[in-house]
């Protein structure tokens, strides 16, 4: 699998495997099929693993910690996020975790972006993870803190990267205008944007791509399939958008999309991934995966054929934004 490398930070593959579904998000996923998620993407090149303390308080960085730790360091590129102690709390382990993830309330999260809190998230992560050093730390979901992520945050994390422990810091967010800010005036390296770069949402090319591009950093694009309308050959009843349910606007807007993929012998999924791709500031697409088959399945969407000439026809229909020289300069390919 092709790697791209931003101007400031590691080389990622065109494809890392997000890892909230390992978590156990939305519903219980056994040690066995994270496993199998893990090592099929590995197998298919995959060698970027995007994980969090948020995610399964702590359980989506165990587990991956435990598969890589069979394989060379140098091998993959791992990211992580700060911005969310996870404190000890015996007193509610016997309740379920009100967080989205089926696991025990064992931890509570205790949202901190200041001077002490980042670099206690921080070695949380790396003794969950069994490792001595991550290469890439985001701020997560900063938005009701964005006063002190931006400047004690992000201040905070240079220090770790000057002293190596981390590669590049960034932000990762649902949203464009925060991560776009940070671009602008703060010194990070990569934006993690969940969901805003996608067949579906296009709000990230204006409000941050271009910026991104101008200013040296590097974009990972998260969320491709937006909780479900893209991820399937055909929109169906009951399709999500965002973890709701999708409008009929959006579901009429999916198939008409759909319609044209089918015309090109691609599936949405497909295209779903592809799309990204081609801007240049882009260097990943993460998706998830909960058991081996999503795991591959994924590592062929995005070596796909998708050609050129899909994207003239929706872009013609209002359907998505046409390619403009500078994504052509780049190619589709992972």
């Amino acid at each position: 699998m092709r790697t791209r490398t931003p101007a400031r930070g590691p080389a990622f593959t065109g494809l890392g495997l997000g890892t909230a579904q390992l978590g156990n998000l939305g519903g219980v996923v056994d040690d066995a099929d994270a496993a199998g998620a893990l090592d099929a993407a590995r197998d298919s090149g995959v060698r970027y693993f995007d994980t969090a303390p948020h995610y399964g308080l702590g359980l989506a960085e165990r587990r991956p910690g435990a598969a890589l730790a069979r394989r060379p360091r140098a091998e993959y590129v791992v990211s992580t996020e700060v911005g969310r102690l996870l404190i000890h709390s015996p007193r509610t382990a016997h309740r379920q975790d009100d967080g989205g993830f089926a696991v025990p309330a064992a931890y509570r999260r205790v949202l901190d972006f200041g001077r002490d809190g980042i670099p206690r998230s921080l070695d949380g992560s790396l003794r969950r993870l069994g490792l001595d050093h991550v290469d890439v730390v985001y701020l997560h979901d900063p938005d009701a803190h964005w006063r002190q992520a931006a400047g004690t945050g992000v201040d905070t994390l240079v220090a770790p990267r000057d002293r190596g422990v981390v590669k590049a810091v960034g932000v990762g967010m649902n949203q464009t205008a925060m991560p776009a800010g940070s671009v602008r005036r703060c010194d990070v390296d990569l934006v993690m944007v969940a969901g805003r770069h996608t067949l579906p949402d296009h709000s990230a090319r204006d409000a941050l791509l271009a910026l991104a591009r101008e200013r040296g950093a590097g974009v990972v694009a998260a969320a491709v399939h937006n909780s479900g309308l893209p991820a399937t050959d055909r929109p169906t009843a009951g399709a999500t958008y965002g973890y709701r349910p999708a409008s009929r606007a959006l579901t009429d807007r999916a198939a008409a999309i759909a319609a044209v993929c089918a015309r090109h012998g691609v599936t949405p999924p497909e295209a779903a991934v592809a799309h990204p791709l081609w801007d240049p500031a882009v260097v990943s697409v993460v998706t998830g995966a909960r058991d081996t088959a999503q795991s591959a399945g994924s590592a062929r969407r995005v070596t796909a054929d998708v050609p050129d000439a899909l994207w003239a026809e929706p872009a013609g229909l209002g359907l998505v934004p046409g390619l403009d020289p500078v994504h052509r300069t780049t190619g589709r390919r992972a």
